[in-house]
């Protein structure tokens, strides 16, 4: 790892981005998105076509139980050694680009685009490691991932990191720097996904990253900011922490295969991820809603108002959980709540009650309430509304209190995620 970067957890990486083709059919949103909405992924397979892409590279989540997965996955890294053999990607060795993605609404995020080292991510609950989860995981979404990514050569990231700087020191810095930076790519997105432009850092810039990095991460400054004894949190992850954590397992499995010594050499201990200021104007926390397929709604609701003592329809003190089935609405409240956040509530409750449906019965997640009004148009369908945490309290109640309930929240509509672009090879 570069030495200016040491101990931080982040730093440049060998770069790998694609050459002579078609940017706009290559990038594609991550798999993780529109998992209910199987008509996107056939618009997107049709756009493409025989185009070189990021979508012949991944497997989407709504392809995990396929027919056929185990082939798709092989078919998968057959495609990135093809890819690679045949020279498609361009390698840029020791880099970081800075990004900027203009959003269908207007608004411009900036990134940085670098790899971290999983030797210090954890996502256990308490964990106290430079970079921590925010929500917790569901460890019964890893295997499944790991059988894409154990075997392939390389990897596209989708995971954004975030760090939690007001003074806008880190990545800000660069937006003057860039006309003077070699641009690597500049290009619309598919699917309302806007336009993407990245630039290629220099040492200088390289250097500015990594002493304002180094600012943040002083433990004094750390301790009298978030009002803590505990070990620093540099980094926390807005998106894509399943994958993370898989990267993490499969990192885990060749250590078992390694000698200790030769632990920092294998590609496999880091992650090609973009870092994003938690202070970007753009940044806004969405809520993420729940949808539960396959199930009596009247039964599962009646289950809720058992759940909780003293809990009823109709607005009321303690966690408001509005629902939508059909053309039915309304609001079960729970007082005296023991969670901090409603949607620990409810997630807590639907946790249980899944363990006690057959397999048909299953929730998803899901961005948008106009999606969740449709959904749940169909028999058998209810979905929950939920509200949205402001993000300012996302570093303090992770330091803390841990993780967050999975699916909290989300950084934009789905149309706003991060698309796969860049890669790394990792074997």
């Amino acid at each position: 790892m570069n030495d200016l970067f040491h101990d931080l957890a982040f730093a440049p990486a060998d770069i790998l981005l694609p050459q002579g083709v078609d940017m706009t059919r290559w990038s594609v949103v991550a798999c993780d998105q529109y998992t209910s909405e199987p008509a996107y992924w056939q618009r997107v397979e049709e756009f493409v076509g025989k185009a070189p892409s990021t979508l012949r590279l991944i497997l989407p989540e709504s392809c995990l139980e396929g027919p056929d997965v185990e082939g798709d996955i092989q078919q998968i890294n057959n495609t990135m050694t093809h890819y690679l053999r045949d020279g498609l990607f361009r390698e840029y060795p020791e880099s970081m680009i800075y990004v900027e993605r203009r959003l269908d609404s207007g608004a411009v995020r900036r990134g940085l685009v670098g790899m971290v080292d999983l030797e210090q991510y954890d996502y256990e609950p308490g964990s106290s490691a430079l970079i921590r989860a925010t929500e917790g995981t569901v460890l019964s979404r890893i295997p499944p991932r790991v059988a894409v990514r154990k075997n392939a050569p390389i990897e596209l990231p989708h995971v954004m990191l975030l760090t939690d700087d007001p003074g806008r020191t880190v990545i800000e810095p660069l937006a003057q720097a860039a006309p003077g930076l070699e641009k690597v790519y500049d290009f619309d997105l598919m699917e309302h996904g806007g336009h993407v432009t990245g630039w290629l850092l220099g040492k200088s810039e390289q250097a500015g990253v990594a002493r304002a990095l180094t600012a943040l991460a002083d433990p004094a400054r750390f301790r009298a900011r978030y009002h803590t004894d505990g070990a620093v949190m540099l980094f926390a992850v807005g998106d894509g922490n399943h994958s993370l954590a898989t990267a993490k397992e499969c990192y885990e499995r060749q250590k078992r295969l390694t000698p200790p010594e030769k632990w920092p050499y294998l590609p496999a201990r880091y992650a090609l991820v973009e870092l994003v200021n938690l202070h970007d104007d753009s940044l806004q926390f969405e809520a993420i809603h729940r949808v539960a397929f396959g199930v009596d709604p009247g039964d599962l609701l009646k289950a809720l108002l058992d759940c909780y003592p003293g809990a009823h329809y109709g607005e009321g003190e303690g966690h408001a959980l509005p629902f939508v089935c059909g053309r039915t609405e309304g609001v079960v409240t729970v007082p005296r709540p023991q969670a901090q956040l409603p949607v620990a509530t409810l997630q807590n409750f639907l946790d249980q009650y899944l363990l006690k449906q057959d397999r048909r019965c299953h929730v998803d997640y899901i961005h948008g309430e106009d999606v969740v009004r449709s959904l749940t148009q169909r028999p058998e369908t209810i979905g929950f509304l939920l509200p949205a945490m402001g993000k300012e309290e996302l570093f303090p109640t992770v330091i803390h209190d841990g993780v967050l309930p999975r699916k909290t929240f989300s950084m934009g509509e789905a149309h706003d995620k991060r698309f796969y672009l860049e890669a790394r090879k990792i074997r």
